[in-house]
């Protein structure tokens, strides 16, 4: 068994999505004064590789304190959607690799922008859904869709098409994975277990995949 990890690190001067405060790490305690060492921590809830909840965008709908924790972890395929640089994904694409697909509760985008995190190309660009092909691939049953992205939208969309039509079938959204490459066409188990709080409109997440 192999333990793969799909996380970036989290840290005062990481990427975040813009108009987004960066987190703050500050030393609370240390060992040297206190005998003991512990962080202060201060982050929005969608920072680093982190997970949306349904309630992130549409009102009234469930947040991830309402999912059992089993819901966060299944099994999973890597979509590779790199040749869609700049481009829109079609609903016909995702239809034709349905045999592929098929069986996962989770399915992965890799685009390959993580290559891109920390410049400014990452934010722009990268492949994006189209509205039918949420659809579409919501029709096959999964509970959530990981990207090696910053968004299923465009930055700077202000209706947010994509994230709705996800959310309005009750599927989760992974942002911000890395990674992918290392994950073949076979199936693995992916993991991404959001932090245990109240109307949990989302969380970072320590995402893996396993392999056995």
């Amino acid at each position: 068994m192999r333990v793969i990890d799909l996380t970036h690190e989290i840290s005062a001067d990481m990427p975040v999505y813009p108009g987004t405060e960066g987190p703050r790490l500050e030393p609370a305690t240390t060992i040297a004064k206190d005998g003991f060492a512990e962080k202060l921590l201060s982050m929005y809830s969608h920072t680093g590789t982190h997970m949306d909840a349904p309630g992130h965008i549409l009102a009234g709908a469930k947040t991830l304190d309402a999912f059992e924790a089993g819901h966060f972890v299944g099994p999973a395929r890597v979509l590779d959607v790199s040749s869609f640089a700049g481009a829109s994904i079609g609903s016909d694409f995702v239809r034709a690799q349905a045999g592929h697909l098929a069986g996962a509760a989770y399915v992965l985008l890799r685009s390959g922008w993580d290559r891109l995190w920390g410049q400014a190309a990452y934010y722009e660009g990268f492949p994006v859904l189209s509205v039918e092909a949420a659809l579409a691939l919501a029709s096959l049953g999964i509970r959530g869709l990981g990207l090696d992205m910053i968004s299923v939208d465009p930055v700077g969309s202000l209706d947010f098409p994509v994230h709705k039509a996800l959310f309005g079938r009750g599927l989760v959204i992974i942002e911000n994975l890395r990674g992918l490459e290392a994950l073949g066409p076979s199936d693995f188990t992916f993991c991404a277990l959001p932090l245990k709080m109240p109307d949990a409109d989302g969380s970072p997440v320590r995402a893996i995949a396993i392999v056995q």
